[in-house]
């Protein structure tokens, strides 16, 4: 009996509880465009991400408008073809910003393709929370810089 610890030892290796380690916050980057140049910007940044070394899987992409082509294009082979493509997670994932669905990818581009005030600040907040490392926003400088007070300054167009 004299090998076993004190109740001070035994109270030291428990852990206690608490709130867990805290998610970084994404780097936030805007690039501006008005909502009708919106889709292109996107695409554009999406291939400036990849050729930069970022994995197709890496990054997701939300439109807070009409959705984006690709992704009419994938829905076009039926809902079941098109979520599981995002299980499956070998390619760039198109999606509306407004999904109830679980979606997290390192890299998330929001597609500002709707100037509507209010559906672009919860768009926003959706993205920043999908979002694990970066969020590129391309929409209307005076629209979405607002949304985000600790970015400086938009990305040049």
């Amino acid at each position: 009996m004299g090998d076993r610890p004190g109740p001070a030892a035994r109270s030291a290796q428990i852990p206690k509880p608490g709130p867990g380690p805290r998610r970084a916050v994404p780097t936030v980057q805007l690039v501006p465009a008005a909502a009708r140049d919106a889709v292109e910007r996107a695409d554009e940044a999406v291939d400036t991400l990849l050729e930069s070394g970022r994995g197709p899987a890496d990054i997701l992409v939300l439109t807070v408008g009409e959705p984006h082509p690709w992704q009419q294009h994938e829905l076009s082979f039926g809902e079941d073809r098109y979520w599981a493509q995002l299980a499956e997670a070998g390619d760039v994932f198109y999606a509306d910003a407004a999904t109830t669905r679980p979606l997290r990818r390192d890299v998330v581009v929001l597609v500002v393709n709707d100037g509507a005030a209010g559906r672009v600040e919860q768009a926003a907040r959706k993205a920043l929370g999908h979002a694990g490392k970066l969020l590129v926003v391309c929409g209307e400088s005076a629209l979405v810089a607002p949304l985000f007070p600790g970015v400086s300054r938009p990305v040049p167009a």
